[in-house]
């Protein structure tokens, strides 16, 4: 047996938290590691011990393993836990901490090492008998080979990086024109993303699921499988609701997967908990894609189906323990879905977002289980993985857990930063989804970027926050209403670049009538606390989620839709400034990567003009209008702020 005490978390945010949880009620002390941006962060907050680890950028702090190393010497930690991403795959990671004498609670080095690369965890899995997708993944990496190789498997196909995962350094192309470039852009981000250029080619299969298979293996040499999951629903290769168990997978094929998962494991000699990714084809033909070597985002939909504690079995097997149930004993209960909560916008290309967490109030309920790592207040910056929380909900059948869900994340009250909760919710009720046959095409097929519409604040929504903005600025006077007669304000009620004439007639405490372009609207506010409001309007009782930022602005959620109200009445003759055409501007917090474009050069609308990474991806941007570069305000290196201008272009007239 493998004795420690105490345990350093090596990662930040929800799953430094969850596995905190896991490791204090095991009777284990933990230690939290920190950048500057999270000092004062969720995880730094729960750990009974943290130590600063570098600057805001992950490769000063959270990929430091020097500083990490130092981190447990410092505390005294005797374990380090990587959870995932970050360091959880690093070969160099796992070797520091067995130098150091720390007890790894994850696979060995080995293992990482041979599943780390895609290109030779493919070729080891087809030397073991485990069905592979056809492709290509030789260590000859000229364009030549590649795009020979690419001839021969057809299209469509996946350019994917053999090091890493989460989607990035990964494109699909279906036309051989498209290739070249995507070979280019794959290479480029796999290097930035990961530090190797190396890719392998695989045949895309269409209308495919996206199944993963749970392993577990102790050093004793039992392996057991703990059933499926299905991932299929995803957003550029990254995943976005995953379920247990798939609704496509029956006994027999279960068990046959589960057969294929555990004879990966087996053949690598592997420890601790990994995870064995399939494709799952329309004809039930199943293929390998890869074994990652860690905990899984997921995990908590097979924690829910089995009641097993996943966390709490890396920690004991990392000791030496034997697993505590062999194949047979591995129920299924039951059905669980999670939908992971980001800070994007659906509606913009699912660009990454940041900004402050005025409110978050995460939803309760049974059968609920919220994990993440998010402080009130806290700033969510462009640093890290684009995740907020992690949404799961169980049911004793499929439907009663979708239902279920779907409500939790109406329930989840969120302001100050977009995130695609709304989108979440729509996908979850998509007929499409209810019925069981989503696959790694549905949120192309029934959500495309180019059809996406913002779900816009209806009148009732707009009275509302009318309301709520004449009652904030008449807070000291009674809500506007005297005994003398009704009080009578206009409002110029501004939600981003519309604005609206209002007028807000106050007809007693806390009772209004609304005008909006000459129709009213009675709206009564029958009680109102610090973030919460209960009103009818329309004949209608319901409930709202309301919070005010430091300059005033109103923040309100009304049945999902979220928007920013402002009364600008005092301030509209002082210019509201937009942007002219030929700025081009930064869509986020982000680092240039490259520059594409000349002082004095002629560009053309649509024609890359820079490369900004952001939250771990690559974006392009591209220019807008037909013209002449006229200024370059950034370098490659430079760190750029959102709406920060990067370059002026002279239109064409």
């Amino acid at each position: 047996m493998t004795g420690f005490s105490k345990v350093l978390v090596a990662n930040r945010g929800e799953i430094a938290v969850r596995i905190m949880r896991s490791a204090r009620a095991l009777g284990y002390r933990t230690v939290a590691v920190y950048s500057e941006a999270d000092a004062d962060s969720l995880h730094v907050q729960t750990a009974d011990q943290a130590v600063p680890v570098g600057g805001a950028p992950a490769a000063e702090s959270y990929l430091n393993i020097d500083r990490i190393i130092e981190a447990a010497k410092t505390s005294g930690a005797d374990a380090v836990h990587p959870g995932y991403g970050f360091l959880a795959e690093n070969v160099a990671f796992a070797e520091a901490c067995d130098k150091t004498g720390l007890v790894f609670i994850g696979p060995p080095a080995d293992a990482i090492r041979l599943m780390g690369n895609k290109a030779e965890a493919k070729r080891r899995m087809i030397d073991a008998g485990v069905p592979c997708v056809p492709g290509y993944e030789d260590p000859d990496q000229s364009d030549t080979a590649l795009i020979a190789a690419a001839d021969k498997i057809g299209f469509p196909l996946m350019v994917k990086a053999a090091a890493g995962g989460g989607g990035r350094g990964m494109r699909l192309v279906t036309d051989p024109g498209h290739l070249a470039k995507a070979i280019a852009t794959a290479r480029s981000e796999a290097k930035n993303a990961f530090g190797s250029d190396e890719l392998i080619l695989e045949k895309a299969i269409a209308q495919a699921r996206h199944v993963e298979i749970q392993v577990f293996a102790d050093s004793l040499g039992n392996v057991i499988h703990l059933g499926e999951r299905d991932c299929s629903v995803q957003r550029r290769h990254q995943k976005v609701i995953e379920e247990a168990p798939s609704p496509a997978v029956n006994a027999d094929l279960r068990a046959a997967m589960g057969e294929a998962a555990v004879q990966a494991a087996r053949a690598i000699d592997y420890r601790g908990a990994g995870t064995v990714e399939f494709l799952l084809a329309e004809s039930g033909d199943f293929y390998f894609l890869e074994m990652n070597t860690r905990l899984q985002v997921e995990h908590p939909v097979t924690e829910m189906v089995t009641g097993f504690d996943l966390v709490a079995w890396q920690i004991k097997v990392a000791t030496g323990q034997p697993l505590p149930v062999e194949q047979d004993g591995v129920p299924l209960n039951g059905h669980a879905i999670e939908v992971r909560l980001y800070a994007e916008d659906p509606y913009s290309m699912f660009l990454p977002q940041t900004g402050r967490a005025v409110l978050w109030r995460p939803a309760t309920g049974e059968h609920v289980r919220v994990d993440h790592g998010l402080a009130p207040g806290q700033e969510i910056t462009p640093y890290y993985d684009p995740m907020v929380a992690k949404v799961i909900a169980w049911g004793e059948s499929r439907d009663d857990a979708r239902r279920r869900l779907a409500l939790a994340l109406e329930r989840t009250a969120i302001l100050g930063v977009t995130t695609n909760r709304r989108f979440l919710i729509d996908a979850l009720e998509h007929k499409t989804f209810a019925e069981g046959g989503a696959t790694t095409e549905f949120i192309g097929d029934h959500f495309p970027e180019a059809e996406l519409q913002r779900p816009m604040p209806d009148s009732r929504m707009h009275a509302l926050a009318a309301a709520l903005l004449y009652r904030q600025g008449s807070a000291n006077v009674g809500n506007g209403w005297h005994s003398t007669g009704n009080a009578f304000a206009p409002l110029l009620l501004t939600m981003g670049e519309t604005a609206m004439p209002v007028t807000v007639a106050a007809l007693g405490p806390d009772r209004f009538n609304v005008t909006i372009d000459r129709e009213g609207y009675s709206l009564d506010i029958v009680e109102c606390g610090d973030n919460d409001v209960r009103f009818i309007c329309g004949g209608i009782q319901e409930s709202a989620v309301f919070a005010f930022s430091e300059g005033g602005d109103l923040l309100l959620d009304l049945q999902g839709v979220t928007a920013t109200f402002s009364d600008t009445l005092l301030t509209a003759g002082q210019g509201r400034g937009t942007a002219a055409d030929g700025q081009i501007r930064a869509p986020m917090h982000g680092k240039v990567l490259a520059v594409h474009a000349k002082q004095g050069e002629r560009v053309a609308k649509g024609q890359r003009l820079l490369v900004l990474e952001a939250m771990k991806m690559e974006h392009e941007i591209a220019a807008g209008v037909d013209g002449t570069v006229d200024e370059i305000a950034v370098a490659v290196g430079d760190q750029v702020a959102a709406r920060s201008v990067m370059m002026r272009l002279g239109p064409d007239e």
